[in-house]
C-alpha cells in the first residue's frame, strides 16, 4: 500500500502509510460516531448494540485491520482479548467479560457464588436492561423471560444467557460485518496458524521496549555517524526517558506506542540531517 495525501509532497517510504492508517483509527474510534463504546475501567473500545452505521462501515474497519497486518503497520487500537478470540472461531465466555467490563464481571460472578436465597436479594428476571439514544428498553434473554425470576438453580443459566447476549448477540451485525471484512483480506490457512494472543501481537504490538534493541539497529544519514554527538546526545535523552515518554516518543515517530511482534530491533529506523547546520 502506498499512500499519497492530496496537496503534500513526499515519497511514501512507510511513514505516509503510517500516518493514513493512524489518522484513520483515530476516526474510526471517535466516540461521537457511535460505532463503539469506551469502558472506563478496563480503557478497552467494544461494538455498540445501537451503532446507526450499517453493516458496510463494520466491514470496512475489518478491511482496515487486514490491510494493517498485510502491510506491517501496528494499529493504535485498544480491543479485548474476546475481540481476537471471536475472530478466530472462539466462543465468548464469562471469563472473556472481564476485560470488557470488570464491574459488570464482579456482578455476575458474585451472583454465581452467592450462597443465600438469589431470588430474593437479587430480585432478577431473565431479561436485560439497557440505555438506546436515552430511552430504556429491555431485551427478553429467553421467552417469557420477564416473567422468569432468576433462582439458586438456574442462576448459571441466566449468567449463559446474559453473557450470550453482551457479547455475541446484541452485536451480531456489528461484528459479523467487521469479521467478514477482516478474513476478506487476511482470511485463509495462515491465519489459522495463530493463537488469539498472537493476532493481538500482530495488529497492536507487544508492550514490550526495548530501546537499546533500537539504537543498536538505527542508521543514521545525511552526514550523521553513530558516534556523532548530536547522536550520542539523543540516546542520551531517550534512556532517561520514562517508559510513558518512550511511548510518546515511539508513538510519534511510528503512530504506535507498541513495537513490532519481533520487537524494536525488528524496525528500520533512521536518523538523518533536517537541512544544514544553522545559528538556530
Amino acid at each position: 500500500l502506498k499512500v499519497i495525501f492530496k496537496g503534500e509532497e513526499g515519497i511514501d517510504e512507510g511513514g505516509v502509510q503510517k500516518e493514513f492508517f493512524q489518522l484513520i483509527v483515530r476516526q474510526m474510534f471517535d466516540l461521537n460516531y457511535g460505532m463503539f463504546n469506551y469502558d472506563d475501567e478496563s480503557r478497552t473500545f467494544w461494538f455498540s448494540s445501537t451503532a446507526l452505521e450499517n453493516a458496510r462501515e463494520f466491514n470496512l474497519i475489518g478491511k482496515v485491520f487486514g490491510l494493517a497486518i498485510y502491510n506491517s503497520v501496528i494499529l493504535d487500537v485498544h480491543f479485548p482479548m474476546v475481540v481476537y478470540r471471536k475472530l478466530m472461531g472462539a466462543t465468548p465466555t464469562l471469563a472473556d467479560l472481564k476485560e470488557c467490563s470488570p464491574s459488570l464481571h464482579r456482578g455476575l460472578q458474585q451472583l454465581l457464588d452467592f450462597d443465600g436465597d438469589v431470588e430474593e436479594v437479587y430480585a432478577r428476571t431473565f431479561v436485560v436492561d439497557y440505555e438506546e439514544y436515552g430511552v430504556m428498553k429491555t431485551h427478553a434473554l429467553k421467552p417469557n423471560g420477564d416473567s422468569i425470576n432468576v433462582t439458586r438453580d438456574n442462576r448459571q443459566e441466566y449468567v449463559d444467557l446474559y453473557v450470550r447476549y453482551l457479547l455475541q448477540d446484541s452485536i451480531l451485525q456489528q461484528f459479523s460485518a467487521f469479521a467478514d471484512g477482516f478474513h476478506q483480506v487476511c482470511g485463509g490457512p495462515a491465519l489459522r496458524m495463530f493463537i488469539p494472543e498472537e493476532l493481538e501481537l500482530l495488529i497492536c504490538g507487544s508492550p514490550s521496549l526495548d530501546f537499546h534493541a533500537l539504537q543498536e539497529v538505527t542508521s543514521t544519514e545525511d552526514g550523521y555517524t553513530r558516534d556523532h554527538p548530536v547522536i550520542a546526545n539523543f540516546w542520551a535523552v531517550v534512556h532517561a526517558m520514562t517508559l510513558e515518554e518512550k511511548k510518546r516518543l515511539l508513538f510519534f515517530c511510528t503512530g504506535s506506542d507498541r513495537s513490532p511482534i519481533k520487537g524494536l530491533g525488528s524496525m528500520t529506523f533512521v536518523i538523518s540531517r533536517n537541512g544544514p547546520d544553522s545559528d538556530r
